[in-house]
């Protein structure tokens, strides 16, 4: 079984992230979106309503499981038997960032990590900029799933 993790904090989940989840569900079994709590950090939504909005939007959709969890992801990917880590990039940023982990956790785990670039209509879209929108009543509704539409 083919099985994947794409970890994030998905606050909120956006359009980009569903692009990239959908169009990774030929490649797997099954993909955990897991949910990373980090105590530093400052969150608009609360981890429920992160999970919940996830799971609307992937409610039809039997492959995708939705999980949290705290601490290394390669530890979570071990607990859940997953051998792929899943990634969206949307720029040359993103894969300098992302290919520094992807061979950290190869070497100390064997997990390998797949990239994929998001696509053209949804590579400008990230959760700071929703959460700028949100926050200057600004219209987002193309920026998101309906789930997360208020």
């Amino acid at each position: 079984m083919k099985k994947a993790v794409f970890p994030g904090s998905f606050d909120p989940i956006t359009n980009g992230h569903v692009d990239v989840i959908t169009r990774a569900l030929p490649l797997f079994d099954e993909i955990i979106i897991a949910i990373g709590t980090n105590a530093e950090k400052k969150y608009m939504f609360s981890l429920e309503e992160r999970k919940r909005f996830i799971e609307e939007t992937f409610a039809n959709e039997p492959k995708v499981k939705v999980d949290l969890y705290q601490g290394l992801t390669i530890d979570y990917c071990k607990e859940q038997n997953a051998d792929f880590l899943l990634r969206g990039l949307r720029n040359p940023a993103d894969f300098e960032f992302e290919k520094a982990i992807a061979h950290a956790n190869r070497l100390v785990s064997g997990i390998e990590t797949v990239f994929l670039l998001t696509a053209v209509d949804t590579s400008f879209i990230s959760s700071s900029i929703v959460r700028d929108f949100i926050r200057n009543n600004g219209d987002y509704s193309l920026l998101v799933p309906k789930a997360v539409k208020k």
